[in-house]
C-alpha cells in the first residue's frame, strides 16, 4: 500500500529548524549523555498504548517524564505530544496522544518505529511500514 507508514504533510528534507535542534543537541557537552535508541514492532493493535522498553525506563530513572514530544525525523514542524503512562510494575506506555500519532502515520501491524532520546522529554522518531521502508 502507497505511503503506509509515512506522515501525511511531512515530506522531504528537515527545515532549519529541525537542523538548529540537532546542532544545538549535538554541540552540548551533556548530549550524548541523554541520546538513547530503541525500536518498536508494531504487532496486533497498533492505535492503543504502547510499552517503551525497560532499558529505556532505567535509562530515564529518576527524570521520569509525564509527556514526550515525538518529533518527526525529516520534518522541522511535525510535532506529537504523547502523555506517558506508568502501571504498578512500573512498566512505561506511549498512552494519550499516540493513537493521534499513529492515525496520521497510518500505522499498521509489522510497521517499525524508531526511538531516539535526545533528552529535554523529546524523542525523534522514523516510521518504516510493514516492508522496512520509510
Amino acid at each position: 500500500m502507497a505511503g503506509r507508514g509515512r506522515g501525511r504533510g511531512c515530506c522531504g528534507r528537515a527545515g532549519a529548524a529541525t537542523h538548529a535542534r540537532l546542532m544545538s543537541s549535538a554541540q552540548s557537552s551533556s548530549s550524548e549523555e541523554w541520546m538513547f535508541e530503541f525500536i518498536i514492532v508494531l504487532n496486533d493493535d497498533p492505535l492503543g498504548i504502547q510499552r517503551l522498553p525497560n532499558k529505556f525506563i532505567e535509562f530515564i530513572s529518576g527524570n521520569e517524564p509525564a509527556t514526550l514530544q515525538l518529533w518527526e525525523a525529516r520534518c522541522s514542524y511535525c510535532r506529537w505530544p504523547v502523555d506517558v503512562l506508568f502501571d504498578r510494575r512500573n512498566k512505561m506506555y506511549l498512552h494519550t496522544g499516540w493513537e493521534k500519532f499513529a492515525r496520521s502515520h497510518d500505522l499498521q501491524a509489522g510497521c517499525v518505529i524508531t526511538f531516539c532520546y535526545e533528552g529535554d522529554n523529546e524523542m525523534t522518531v522514523k516510521v518504516f511500514d510493514d516492508t522496512s521502508c520509510r
